[in-house]
């Protein structure tokens, strides 16, 4: 077998095993969705139609007229936003100390940093929620945006030094002659050019937060304070069979808002994590 039929060969693998991997991810969304579309009636047919006789969205007018799940929609979209809110405003001065000064053990400082985002949320669980509970942070939006906060500082910062490495030294450098500060550097010149990789990092951790479901499922009890995710899981721990559809409809406007600012953004997200590979 010669050169060019071996790369044939290799590429035609990588393409069926990217087929294989898609159908993995996609077919519980295909079979979502192909819920949500389905009558009462239909729905106690489970796999013998795939494709509903009757395609409905009377459950997605259900669910969205319904101002519970409208807020349990905002509590969502406000806890992510707010948690990428602040992760920003640690993790940019962390990441500007990072790449432009030089200090003994920054290395060592910027791994400890990464292993902290290796630990899962299930090992701090117990002892969390008594912190918490001793704070009287239960309950809380704010406890659970600064819990937010404190578990995507790690990879917000690795995200953003990689954006402010790519920026010249040279431009702080003529800015601090012309008598500026090194905070007015950092603010004025640094970060409107890294604006970009800020931009990505935010949007990374907006979708990271969106998907969190231990955090607010230990820390709220409230019903009216439930993101998106809890009130969902709640909901299918007390439904049944005749209401299989409307939860259906419910998860597909809960994941499809990340999964399409995903696929639009998605340059910018993989520009964010390769810089942040590269310059670390």
């Amino acid at each position: 077998m010669n050169a060019a039929s071996q790369e044939k060969l290799g590429d035609a693998l990588t393409y069926l095993m990217a087929i294989l991997i898609a159908a993995f991810f996609l077919t519980p969304l295909a079979w979502l969705l192909s819920l949500s579309l389905r009558t009462r009636q239909e729905v106690f047919l489970g796999a013998a139609r795939f494709i509903p006789k009757r395609p409905t969205l009377d459950n997605f007018a259900q669910i969205l007229s319904d101002p519970t799940f409208l807020l349990y929609l905002w509590n969502g979209l406000k806890l992510s936003a707010l948690g990428g809110i602040g992760c920003l405003l640690v993790a940019a001065p962390a990441a500007y100390a990072f790449s432009r000064f030089r200090f003994s053990g920054k290395s060592a400082l910027m791994m400890v940093i990464l292993a902290f985002q290796m630990i899962s949320p299930l090992v701090i669980l117990v002892p969390l929620y008594r912190y918490m509970s001793a704070l009287g942070l239960i309950n809380s939006h704010f406890g659970v945006t600064m819990v937010y906060i404190a578990i995507s500082v790690p990879m917000c910062t690795w995200l953003v030094k990689g954006a402010i490495d790519g920026i010249p030294k040279s431009l702080e450098e003529a800015a601090a002659i012309d008598g500026c500060s090194r905070f007015g550097t950092f603010w004025r010149i640094t970060l409107p050019l890294a604006a970009p990789g800020l931009a990505s990092a935010f949007i990374l951790i907006m979708i990271l937060n969106w998907s969190q479901f231990l955090i607010p499922f230990l820390l709220l009890n409230k019903d009216a304070q439930l993101p998106i995710s809890v009130a969902i899981f709640n909901f299918a721990g007390t439904s049944n069979s005749s209401s299989t559809q409307v939860l259906a409809a419910a998860c597909l406007v809960a994941v499809v808002p990340a999964i399409i600012a995903f696929l639009l953004l998605q340059r910018m997200i993989v520009g964010a994590l390769t810089a942040g590979a590269v310059k670390g």
